[in-house]
């Protein structure tokens, strides 16, 4: 598969900026967040990606990873701590500022892909591009590129109900690398999937990677982990209970 390489999005002049032009992709410092009166969904959280790095975040429910992932997406706010991603200071963000910016920082991928079933696979692809504001002839040139490479193409006229799980949850990649993001968040990407379903998703966030791209995994399959990502984050309790290197899978990352 020849993905396209990562390109970074153009920063809008309003976002709030923060480091150097070659400061991590994320950073978070001393983040916490508490919904209710009981003990904290994240408690303290500090944490570094770089570029192109591949990071699975593991841990129980309640451990805190569908919390690091809104934090991170822009989607909520810590009640303490910074959150910095691509240089935007994503905390300080507004609601409009925080669409902003995951139409133009960050792809996500889900469980259960969020297509749009009234849409074609093209369409689908094409619409974050089109809410941006890019011209619909750039939109659909890129939507062709990125069906073209993922190896979809044949179905760019099909509506998602027409495929396999599978191949809707590489239409939701292609989706996610529609803005060329800086960051790539997949949320249990092979949840919902087949066993080969999920080992073809396995090796599409494995070949992204080694053309470049940052991934944040979070999922609660090891064998997941291990094979898509070579740094794993163990969430307990909302605290980061270990973070360390796995070994490589042959031809995972360059």
């Amino acid at each position: 598969m020849n993905t396209p390489a990562h390109t970074p999005a153009h920063r809008p002049a309003d976002s709030p900026v923060e480091g150097p032009a070659h400061a991590p992709v994320i950073r978070l410092q001393d983040v916490s967040r508490t919904y209710t009166d009981g003990p904290p969904a994240l408690d303290g959280v500090s944490l570094t990606v770089r570029a192109g790095e591949a990071v699975a975040v593991l841990g129980p429910s309640g451990s805190g990873k569908s919390t690091l992932l809104s934090l991170i997406a822009g989607l909520d706010r810590p009640d303490t701590g910074t959150v910095t991603v691509d240089g935007v200071r994503v905390d300080r963000l507004g609601e409009a500022g925080a669409a902003r910016y995951r139409r133009t920082k960050v792809g996500m991928v889900f469980q259960f892909f969020h297509l749009l079933d009234d849409l074609s696979v093209a369409d689908n692809i094409a619409l974050p591009a089109q809410l941006a504001g890019t011209a619909r002839q750039e939109a659909r040139r890129r939507a062709a590129e990125l069906m073209e490479n993922l190896g979809i193409a044949r179905h760019a006229r099909a509506h998602p109900t027409r495929l396999s799980g599978g191949e809707r949850q590489r239409v939701a990649v292609a989706r996610a690398l529609m803005n060329r993001p800086a960051l790539l968040l997949a949320d249990e990407p092979t949840g919902a999937l087949d066993s080969a379903s999920g080992e073809d998703v396995q090796t599409l966030l494995r070949a992204l990677n080694a053309d470049g791209q940052t991934l944040v995994v979070v999922t609660h399959d090891v064998a997941l982990a291990r094979a898509c990502t070579r740094r794993t984050l163990h969430l307990v309790d909302g605290r980061i209970a270990s973070d360390t290197a796995t070994p490589a899978v042959a031809g995972a990352v360059r």
